[in-house]
């Protein structure tokens, strides 16, 4: 009898600690991106709140001249959206959903990813009963590639 109940205590000890280092691990922070939209964008907004929504800390720019922070950052011309985010000097082009965000902050071959255009149904472009199929590409110094697939 006295071993059983030595023998739960440990389990019970066990068992609290990895629920505690889980729970720390869950609560980690999120990295900061910092975003460059124009003004008068609302979807921009709108995926601005959303990363703010998965944990992100946003850092907010408005700018005058979304064309040149792009070239600024080297974002591929066929790949441009509206807003363009960065993270640790890679950067984050359009609606891209917040999992692909934390992949490229663990990935060093990528130098950036996007979602081009503003596919409806993408974060910060819902649009009721309208989802469009489209893909996350990750940008490397080896070409392009496709990192995910929505829907």
């Amino acid at each position: 009898m006295y071993m059983n109940i030595k023998f739960s205590k440990v389990r019970l000890a066990i068992a609290t600690l990895l629920f505690a280092t889980a729970t720390a691990h869950a609560a980690a922070p999120l990295p900061t991106i910092e975003v460059h939209r124009d003004a008068n964008c609302g979807c921009c907004k709108s995926w601005v709140s959303y990363m703010e929504e998965q944990g992100f800390q946003v850092i907010d720019h408005v700018e005058q001249d979304m064309t040149a922070v792009k070239r600024k950052l080297g974002v591929p011309r066929h790949l441009a959206s509206c807003h363009t985010a960065t993270l640790n000097g890679k950067f984050i082009e359009g609606h891209v959903p917040a999992a692909q965000v934390i992949e490229l902050s663990k990935r060093a071959d990528l130098q950036g990813i996007a979602v081009p255009g503003m596919p409806a149904g993408s974060p910060g472009m819902e649009v009721p009963g309208v989802v469009h199929p489209y893909k996350v590409i990750g940008v490397s110094t080896e070409g392009e590639k496709v990192i995910a697939n929505y829907p």
